[in-house]
């Protein structure tokens, strides 16, 4: 956990597929960069993916890392970079997966109020609580 002004604090990083059902988590430091855990959540894509991540993960190197993957990156660019890369604002709608895990995440109690201090207890209610997610959706389907 970090400490900030506002006291001690984490961030959650997601990896997602197309249906929002989570595929890698990782925990980090709230005041930490986020290109760190990018970086490594993003090191097993499978080819022909396409990334779809807000504007905070504009950096050349995990353009690069997406792009030695064979996988597209559909990246919003920062407003001072001189080189944009493409980007497509359809499919950027479709980013609103990831925002729908962490909203049915937060249903979870222990994982919203953060009740376990400890890092490795609080990563592993968070995997609980994706374990459900995952098994919620398979229960409609079938």
């Amino acid at each position: 956990m970090g400490r900030s002004m506002g006291g001690l604090t984490s961030k959650i990083h997601a990896l997602v597929d197309a249906c929002g059902l989570p595929i890698k988590l990782s925990l980090s430091e709230g005041q930490a960069y986020d290109g760190q855990q990018a970086m490594h959540l993003l090191s097993d894509l499978p080819s022909t993916a396409i990334v779809l991540a807000d504007r905070a993960y504009d950096a050349d190197a995990i353009r690069d890392l997406i792009a030695d993957q064979d996988a597209f990156a559909n990246i919003p660019p920062m407003p001072n970079r001189r080189r944009r890369s493409a980007f497509s604002k359809y499919l950027y709608k479709l980013r609103n997966m990831v925002e729908r895990f962490f909203n049915k995440l937060k249903h979870f109690r222990a994982v919203a109020t953060r009740y376990e201090k400890n890092p490795l207890n609080y990563m592993a209610g968070v995997k609980l609580a994706s374990a459900r997610i995952w098994m919620r959706f398979n229960e409609s389907i079938t």
